[in-house]
């Protein structure tokens, strides 16, 4: 993609993980940098298995987003519009195409790479207001961007752009300024797309004040939050046409020439025939691709990284998968693959409950209990939390490396990272997902059943003792599913287990007893009442025999 837009000055800000990272000392923007989300810079390391397009593919599509970058719409009556939506489904290549508490700092961060004349407005801002990143968006948007642009000076021979990816996947986690108080609890639950409309706002503003010099380009799937607000009637005088990801946009070419060139790099590597695979093969392929690049994608990742076989073997065996429920459901060649890759696992159920946790989901945005971690978790962590015995990693996800990087055991710091959202699509799905469907139920007694595990052991029974007190502060910051998923289960905690774990959610900060304290009072006088009565426990008991939580 940077060919084509090696003209314009590029701002991107792709999906969210937070990610404390410090300039050097004395940096104005030394305050700023440990608030933004670094994965979500457009060159971080972080997205080094982000989709890219292959040369040559979607040049149709880029060269339309290009144009409109220089140039504006062709409508005369829209040429000041700067904002415009790139859509598809999952798989059609917009991430590719495009290459919340932190998504004004991060933006702001990023403006001020390129433009530094920034930094001083930025510093001051900051040190006017200490508690600026604890307000909302509009306010930090005010301060942190649209204050410091209007007090300098920007000129430039080609358009700024600012490319927002991955915005459906963003998660309801701010609360600032707000009467919300826990990020759980569903009383005080903020919906997702609440956050995502919020932000939606806040760049539609940014589009239309005069001392914002830059076009947004925000590339999501077509959810209804994102729909509702490109076709409001009352904004639309304030967008782009849409473009949309289809038939219009040959993606099958695209897609031949991707198979071609990835096919050609297995021929060398193997040294294979060079009439290997047939046209007739390819065109199959092509064919059961639909138009999703991810199903190329994963067809080829599946042959690069399977130890089961030789390309020619692993290929057969990709053109014997059958699809499911053909002609109703345009993703049934990738969900048959899919089922084929999860089914090639020694125990297809486990994994699925093993690729849930990762995530750190138990359906589709229905809990999410790594809140309370600075950062996604190190797959060594999670491997201690879910491990029965040693090596039941490579036993449960050893098939599975076509779907999802799965570190190696001697990493201690890299996270899991599943190739492309669409798998989660997919197993979400009892529809698509069949009979390796796994619910919430199931994978709430699994993870309950780790967690019992770890209390029975008072540690994680497969850790070494130097990665015991790490573990531990990772465990005491699970925020277990809530009560109404849990009260189904058949748990019997030891009188001592239960002793261990309060005494350790005492000791870590942020731990899953003030999650407790909180859900049980959510009235605002009785929590805080709850919250100073946790202070007291917490304060006698540290006062009297605090426990080595490592050694006991």
């Amino acid at each position: 993609m940077a060919s084509f837009f090696s003209d314009a000055h590029e701002v991107s800000v792709n999906e969210f993980k937070v990610i404390n990272v410090a300039p050097p000392i004395g940096d104005p923007l030394n305050d700023l940098a440990s608030r933004i989300a670094a994965g979500a810079l457009h060159d971080s390391d972080e997205r080094c298995d982000a989709p890219k397009c292959h040369p040559e593919t979607r040049v149709a599509v880029q060269g339309e987003i290009y144009s409109w970058i220089i140039h504006g719409d062709p409508d005369p009556a829209q040429k000041m519009v700067k904002i415009k939506w790139v859509t598809g489904p999952a798989g059609t290549g917009k991430s590719a195409i495009m290459g919340k508490t932190v998504f004004i700092p991060t933006l702001a961060y990023q403006l001020a790479q390129h433009l530094p004349a920034l930094k001083d407005s930025l510093a001051q801002a900051i040190q006017n207001n200490p508690l600026l990143f604890k307000k909302n968006l509009r306010v930090q948007t005010e301060a942190l961007i649209l204050t410091p642009l209007r007090q300098i000076t920007t000129e430039s021979k080609a358009p700024g752009v600012v490319l927002v990816d991955g915005l459906d996947e963003c998660e309801a986690e701010q609360y600032l300024d707000s009467h919300v108080s826990s990020p759980i609890g569903k009383s005080m639950e903020r919906e997702k797309g609440e956050d995502q409309l919020e932000i939606l706002e806040v760049l539609r503003e940014l589009s239309l004040d005069p001392a914002f010099p830059f076009r947004i380009i925000i590339a999501s799937r077509p959810e209804r939050v994102f729909r509702e607000f490109f076709n409001e009637e009352s904004y639309k005088s304030s967008f782009a046409p849409p473009l949309i990801l289809d038939e219009r946009y040959d993606p099958d070419t695209d897609i031949a020439l991707f198979l071609q060139a990835k096919f050609g790099e297995i021929r060398r590597r193997y040294n294979l025939s060079p009439s290997w695979p047939s046209p007739d093969i390819l065109a199959t392929l092509l064919d059961q691709a639909s138009g999703q690049f991810i199903y190329a994608a994963t067809i080829i990742r599946y042959i690069t990284t399977s130890h089961d076989g030789n390309p020619h073997t692993l290929l057969d065996r990709v053109l014997k998968v059958e699809p499911t429920s053909p002609g109703t459901n345009p993703f049934s060649h990738l969900d048959a693959f899919y089922a084929h890759i999860l089914q090639s696992a020694p125990d297809p159920i486990m994994a699925v409950k093993w690729l849930w946790v990762i995530k750190g989901e138990l359906a589709p945005g229905a809990f999410y209990f790594f809140t309370y971690m600075e950062n996604i978790p190190a797959a060594f962590l999670v491997n201690l939390l879910l491990e029965a015995n040693d090596g039941d990693k490579e036993y449960v996800l050893g098939h599975l490396h076509s779907l999802i990087d799965v570190p190696s055991s001697d990493d201690l710091e890299t996270p899991y990272k599943p190739y492309h959202k669409s798998l989660y699509d997919f197993l979400g799905s009892p529809s698509r997902c069949g009979p390796i469907y796994v619910g919430n139920t199931d994978c709430a007694e699994f993870l309950w059943g780790k967690f019992s595990n770890v209390c029975m052991h008072k540690g994680s029974p497969a850790c070494h003792p130097s990665n015991q007190e790490r573990f531990l502060r990772f465990f005491f910051k699970l925020i277990m599913p809530p009560p109404e998923i849990w009260s189904f289960l058949r748990l019997n905690f030891a009188p001592s287990s239960v002793d261990w774990w309060a005494s350790g959610s005492i000791l870590y900060p942020n731990s899953t007893i003030t999650w407790m304290f909180r859900n049980v009072h959510r009235e605002s006088s009785m929590q805080t009442l709850a919250e100073f009565h946790f202070a007291s426990l917490r304060e006698r008991w540290l006062g009297g025999t605090e426990l080595d939580m490592v050694s006991s």
